[in-house]
């Protein structure tokens, strides 16, 4: 018994460490930081027709990867394949086409969830197992709407919006509300953002050489990586705008060279140059110009810069009808300017554009007819700024004659004035001149007799003040030998009264006593020390000494031992 119970023990012990070495040493695996294992079902059923990825209990490659980690799995009946995780950035999404789930309905491109197709959403940053063989996913940058920009949303799924209608929910077509700036996560496949500038933009054109669009240029934060993104999105932007000239450069040369013939340009409009100038950032380039016939006939070209405004309240609507800023120029203010300088223009003669007063009058009418016409469609002109008009010389050289010879004319009599009001000028400084000597005399006068005023008040004070001083010496002394009298003259009598008293005070204690001798001898008592002791001895049959001890005959005064007694 006890051997076969040995027997059953080993066994099991070999049992374990078979399936432990079995276990650790071939059914082992180790999937790593940011990595996935794919595993694929060797055993099951067979998959259904059109399935991509294995359910349990199926053959074929597992819909879900197995995360980090330490996983055990027999190689006989799994294979697995180690692959990196998706990985989205910061500033990053991912935009993910599912090759496995229901099938969307007719007319869909944008699956949900679980649907087969291009999901609406998208993945921000972070860590995601998606198996690749059932899903492709696309990195793409965010959206990082700059300061002074605007994101215009253009809904590329559901039912088109009606004509003229912003587009709703579900629906497709330009949206109302906008992008403020800011960082979005949004699926290129589900919307498209077009960023337009908002606030003051020019349109400057300038001649016969055509003209440009200055926008504002882009304002980089302290955030290095949202500057890369916002970077990214302005690139793409002037993309689209240089598609956006290129087309029209195209169609402008087909216009061109009709029937295999040069066709001149219409009025106001500026031939391209095949070497444009190098643009800076925020700049397009036109080919319009402002060109059109005087009231007497003279064409005239102007410089002419308009400053107009995008509102966010507006821009979507902008942008739903016209199209992106190239477009709105191109559209709708460049052919405002054109029209109302033209109609403007004509109502002026060439002459007017040359005197400064009616360049000034004709720049305030462009100014208040593109205010109102362009105010409708939302976007605000603030000025029309004329820098240069270009007259032709027949008609600018003789006005520019008359008017140098107007202007000299002025100028000869503004220097006969000028002389005049010199001379004038000359007289009034040597009466000025002379009047200040007359000042300067009768100044002087008034110090001197101020002078001897003074010296006369001071004599006279000095005299008052010496008369004054005597008087109170005088009175002083007076009063100080009358002090030396009744002084005098009190001591005496106190001295009088004092010795007198005394005398009497003598006289009465003499008579009081009666007899001189007694008083005498009182006053002689009166001057004792009145510390003084006096014993009287009395004689006995003893010696003086022996009878001095017994009586205390020995008296102390002022601390020192004498005699005191009868003789």
């Amino acid at each position: 018994m006890n051997r076969t119970l040995k027997f059953i023990v080993f066994v099991v012990a070999l049992a374990a460490v078979a399936e432990t070495i079995w276990l650790w040493g071939f059914c082992r695996f180790y999937v790593g930081p940011n990595e996935m294992a794919v595993i694929t079902a060797k055993n099951g059923d067979p998959l259904e027709p059109g399935q991509i990825l294995a359910r349990d209990g199926q053959r074929g490659i597992r819909e879900t990867p197995l995360g980090e980690g330490r996983h055990f799995l027999n190689p006989f009946f799994y294979q697995w394949d180690i692959v990196p995780v998706t990985l989205v950035q910061p500033g990053k999404v991912a935009v993910v086409t599912s090759k496995v789930g229901a099938t969307l309905a007719e007319g869909e491109f944008l699956a949900a969830r679980g649907e087969k197709g291009i999901w609406r959403g998208v993945l921000g940053p972070g860590k995601y197992r998606l198996n690749p063989h059932g899903y492709q996913v696309e990195i793409v940058d965010a959206i990082s709407i700059p300061i002074g920009y605007a994101g215009v949303i253009t809904s590329l799924s559901g039912e088109q919006a009606p004509s003229g209608d912003f587009a709703g929910p579900k629906q497709q077509g330009v949206r109302r509300e906008v992008l403020q700036p800011g960082l979005y996560y949004v699926n290129p496949k589900e919307y498209k953002v077009d960023v337009l500038e908002i606030g003051i933009n020019q349109v400057s054109l300038l001649g016969r050489s055509g003209g440009k669009v200055v926008t504002k240029a882009r304002q980089l934060g302290s955030n290095e990586a949202l500057n890369v993104l916002q970077s990214a999105v302005l690139e793409k932007q002037e993309a689209k705008r240089q598609d956006y000239f290129s087309k029209r450069s195209v169609v402008s040369q087909e216009q061109q060279h009709q029937g295999g013939r040069q066709v001149d340009f219409a009025p106001g409009r500026a031939p391209a140059s095949p070497t444009p100038a190098p643009l800076a950032e925020g700049e397009m380039n036109l080919t319009e110009l402002v060109s059109f016939p005087s009231r007497d006939g003279f064409q005239i070209s102007l410089d002419m810069t308009v400053e107009f405004e995008l509102s966010p309240k507006t821009i979507s609507d902008i942008f739903r009808r016209y199209g992106d800023l190239p477009a709105v120029v191109d559209k709708i203010i460049m052919p405002q300017i054109t029209s109302i300088s033209r109609n403007k223009g004509s109502e002026y003669r060439a002459k007017d554009f040359i005197v400064g007063e009616g360049r000034e009058k004709f720049q305030n009418d462009i100014t208040a007819a593109l205010e109102q016409t362009l105010g409708t469609k939302g976007i605000k002109v603030y000025n029309a700024l004329i820098r240069h008009v270009e007259v032709p010389d027949e008609i600018r050289a003789p006005i520019q004659q008359a008017s140098i010879a107007v202007e000299q004319d002025l100028t000869n009599k503004e220097r006969q004035n000028t002389a005049r009001k010199e001379a004038e000028l000359n007289t009034e400084l040597s009466l000025i001149k002379q009047r200040g000597e007359q000042v300067q005399q009768e100044t002087e006068k008034l110090k001197a007799e101020i002078a001897a005023d003074l010296g006369k008040q001071v004599a006279r004070i000095q005299g008052e003040t010496l008369k004054k001083a005597a008087e109170i010496k005088k009175l002083t002394a007076a009063i100080a030998a009358d002090k030396v009298r009744v002084l005098g003259e009190a001591e005496a009598r106190a001295l009088q009264k004092v010795d007198g008293e005394r005398a009497a005070g003598l006289g009465l204690k003499a008579a009081a006593f009666g007899d001189p001798q007694a008083y005498a001898q009182y006053r002689f008592a009166e001057t004792l020390n009145p510390e003084m002791k006096l014993n009287v001895i009395h004689a006995s049959s003893g010696t003086l000494w022996t009878d001095l001890a017994k009586s205390g005959g020995l008296a102390e005064l002022g601390g020192a031992k004498t005699l005191k007694g009868g003789q």
